[in-house]
């Protein structure tokens, strides 16, 4: 029997996991890239393209490498935590080699419509229709997979800024913004304190007179580096740390984290305190802010009012003489070439656990990295290329429809009444329970009880260690024999790119105190029939 097609829409993060799975379930996947190379967002380009986010040259990601990694490919371990554009694409390249992933997508060829087949009921097949130099084509596959993620249009409210029209300034999105030169010796207003809007007031205040920092709530603000240097979802992002968070009440996790944040810079005194608690909103990180807010580089400001010819007035009332604006407003995501197989309002869409279409008579169409996590996202979009890989070759089932429009429902709800209203907080997910839900439907979750009785010193890392990907990869389907010594040496990798000095070596290897297995036997045993209980 022939393997399935599967066309794959979109060669970055998502869509080279995306081809990697395919593969090794024995489908026959073709991906699909409208532009000539690999990457998608954090491919570099000076001139933005249509369609696709676009980064500036000095962007960092905010994510660490050990916990941003494909499961079954760690990071090099000279390679530094938070890597710069250019090093995230040298491992893309690095991984589409040694998985030969390139023969397998047919560059500069864009996707214009997905359809289902007349007999769709009983096959599940698309037909695709793609164009590269002018001319269509036509092809018909067995499942879709969609890995263009939520970085596609530019959201430029122009509208709720009055007297812009007038403003006799420049302003473009953050998409368009490349460097700071062009504002040297500028008076600059950043609208939005996300990680964008944030990372680039930074950057500008190198060159612009003075920057604003203009915001309609306010934010919390995290910072990449953690007590004693290393890296903050690196030390915290654990199962240990996951238990905590669902053991005791909202209120008191908020507290816990605020207070933390506010040792570090108080930010009501820096003017960025919001209303909401820290984790109902999705959380920006930056290390930088706070030096250039105390010397005056960066200055605090309400929502903007209205735009004068040579001004911006702002909610207090207060007036700025301003050059230019920078909106850092986010994105918008939208499917045009799948008509009206999904629905997007308001980056409001309908999918089961973010990724299946309810109503499908055959579950074949999935989308992947179509999520905001609090995590990094590389790791997820692998989770689910494996489970949707699965679901398409019948190893797996769906549930019922009205099962799964009652999950959407009851996830939509949750989102709800834990973040603050806006576009932004639609696709929210929290990394590790995520994760775990999908390693639930794919039979890879990590049994820390067993785990326990058959390997203690693997147990300990798994459970109070970093919940790194390669937890992923210890057994059922895709499981790699090498998962052990990743988690067993991932803090040798995080500190390699540290210890460049000779003979400066730490003190101690980890940011969690050395505890031997014995002292923890009896409370890892209790902690874990814990979790399992309320993961249950």
């Amino acid at each position: 029997m022939a393997a399935r097609k599967v066309a794959i829409i979109g060669a970055g993060a998502s869509g080279l996991c995306a081809l990697k799975c395919c593969l090794d379930e024995g489908l026959a996947p073709t991906c699909f890239e409208r532009s000539g190379d690999i990457g998608g967002l954090w491919r570099f380009e000076e001139h933005p393209e249509e369609g696709r986010a676009s980064i500036y040259p000095s962007v960092i990601i905010n994510t660490s490498k050990e916990m941003m990694c494909f499961s079954d490919f760690p990071i090099p371990e000279d390679f530094p935590n938070y890597m710069h554009n250019s090093k995230i694409m040298e491992y893309f390249r690095m991984y589409a080699q040694h998985f030969d992933l390139l023969r397998h997508i047919r560059f500069r060829t864009s996707v214009c419509r997905v359809s289902k087949r007349p007999n769709f009921a009983t096959t599940g097949q698309w037909e695709v229709v793609t164009e590269s130099e002018g001319k269509q084509e036509t092809n018909v596959f067995d499942a879709v997979l969609v890995c263009t993620g939520h970085h596609t249009e530019a959201h430029l409210p122009l509208s709720t800024f009055p007297g812009l029209k007038k403003f006799e300034g420049w302003y473009l999105h953050s998409r368009d913004y490349k460097s700071p030169q062009a504002f040297a010796g500028k008076r600059v207003v950043v609208v939005g304190t996300g990680n964008s809007g944030i990372d680039i007031a930074v950057e500008l205040s190198h060159a612009a007179k003075q920057v604003f920092l203009s915001t309609k709530r306010g934010t919390w603000v995290l910072h990449r580096v953690a007590d004693g240097g290393y890296p903050f979802d690196f030390s915290n992002l654990s199962r240990l740390t996951q238990l905590g968070l669902r053991v005791l009440p909202p209120h008191a996790t908020n507290f816990i984290l605020e207070r933390k944040l506010n040792a570090r810079f108080n930010h009501a005194l820096y003017g960025l305190q919001p209303q909401h608690r820290v984790f109902e909103q999705h959380l920006t990180i930056n290390d930088d802010l706070p030096n250039c807010i105390i010397s005056g580089r960066v200055r605090v400001k309400p929502n903007i009012q209205e735009f004068t010819e040579t001004s911006a007035i702002f909610e207090d009332g207060t007036r700025e003489d301003i050059d230019a604006v920078v909106f850092a407003t986010g994105y918008r995501f939208s499917f045009p070439f799948l008509e009206s197989c999904v629905k997007v309002v308001e980056n409001q869409i309908s999918l089961y656990k973010f990724m299946f279409p309810p109503d499908l008579e055959k579950p074949t169409l999935a989308f992947i990295g179509l999520i905001q996590p609090l995590g990094a996202i590389m790791p997820i979009s692998e989770l689910q290329s494996r489970w949707a890989t699965r679901v398409f070759k019948g190893l797996h089932n769906l549930p019922p429809s009205t099962d799964m429009l009652a999950d959407i429902t009851q996830t939509k709800e949750k989102m709800a009444k834990r973040y603050v209203k806006s576009q932004r907080h639609t696709i929210q997910v929290d990394y590790i329970p995520y994760m775990d839900e999908l390693a639930c439907q794919l039979g890879v979750k990590p049994n820390l009880l067993t785990l326990f009785l058959t390997d203690p010193k693997l147990a300990l890392e798994v459970a109070l260690g970093p919940c790194t990907p390669y937890q992923y990869r210890l057994q059922g389907p895709g499981a790699w024999a090498g998962a052990r010594e990743a988690i067993l040496t991932q803090w040798q990798r995080v500190i390699k790119p540290l210890q460049t000095r000779a003979g400066n070596n730490p003190t101690r290897s980890r940011a969690t105190p050395h505890i031997s297995v014995v002292f923890f036997s009896i409370g890892l045993i209790v902690a874990t029939l814990v979790y399992v209980s309320l993961s249950a």
